[in-house]
């Protein structure tokens, strides 16, 4: 047994050209955790929660995060905060996969 859930959760998801891939890690009724798989050219469309924050991690590759109309090419790992009402996504205009989790508290 292990305590690592990220292995399990993201090892077999392998997403096409443009696509993105999902797993949710750990789901309680006052935290999400969601892990992002994006192939070259996935990307996760820019959003908002207006009533939760959300933390993204960077684990693998180098996707370009987008926070209010900004965007940042980083190299894991790094974290950025998306405070409440911030319109974020991520895109990866690499050509390897990259992951991303993504915490969001407290749940809507």
């Amino acid at each position: 047994m292990t305590l690592d859930r990220y292995a399990d959760a993201v090892g077999d998801l392998d997403p096409a050209d443009g696509e993105v891939a999902t797993a949710e890690l750990v789901v309680t009724d006052d935290v999400l955790v969601k892990a992002f798989v994006l192939a070259p050219g996935g990307e996760v469309d820019a959003h908002e929660h207006a009533d939760a924050t959300n933390v993204f991690h960077v684990l693998e590759g180098e996707p370009t995060v987008i926070r209010d109309g900004e965007s940042e090419r980083l190299a894991a790992p790094a974290v950025v905060h998306n405070a409440r009402g911030d319109v974020h996504g991520a895109r990866n205009e690499t050509d390897a996969r990259a992951v991303l989790t993504a915490s969001l508290c407290p749940l809507p």
